[in-house]
């Protein structure tokens, strides 16, 4: 029995037990706030070529997506800008047929009108 407790005893400290950290002591130069320091391994961070490309792959693929979204929200502020001018532009006209039309015969509006229109169609 007392070998048995024993056993238990000493793997039970977390020093002996595999896979447990022990908590390094004060450091030297007496910087404690540093980081501790991993030994310098030159070739841990080198990938292979083939991974690297998959890498770039996926890369320009969220590249190209973030594009195309930017792209169609572009798009989408673009036209709500050209409906604003263009409900703008309407809203000028109609107050300046108005304007005519308390000058002079509504016939004679409605006459130029269609001339006007005419003429924006040839021009454009």
């Amino acid at each position: 029995m007392s070998t048995d407790t024993a056993a238990t005893a000493t793997a039970s400290t977390p020093a002996e037990q595999p896979g447990s950290t022990v908590a390094p002591g004060m450091r030297k130069n007496g910087k404690q706030w540093h980081q501790p320091k991993r030994p310098f391994r030159p070739h841990a961070g080198l990938t292979s070529y083939a991974k690297r490309a998959e890498e770039r792959k996926q890369l320009a693929a969220i590249k190209s997506k973030e594009k195309e979204m930017k792209d169609e929200k572009e798009a989408e502020r673009k036209q709500r800008i050209q409906a604003i001018k263009d409900r703008r532009q309407k809203k000028e006209e109609k107050e300046r047929y108005e304007m005519l039309a308390q000058k002079m015969h509504h016939k004679r509006v409605e006459r130029l009108r269609r001339r006007e229109k005419r003429n924006k169609l040839l021009n454009s």
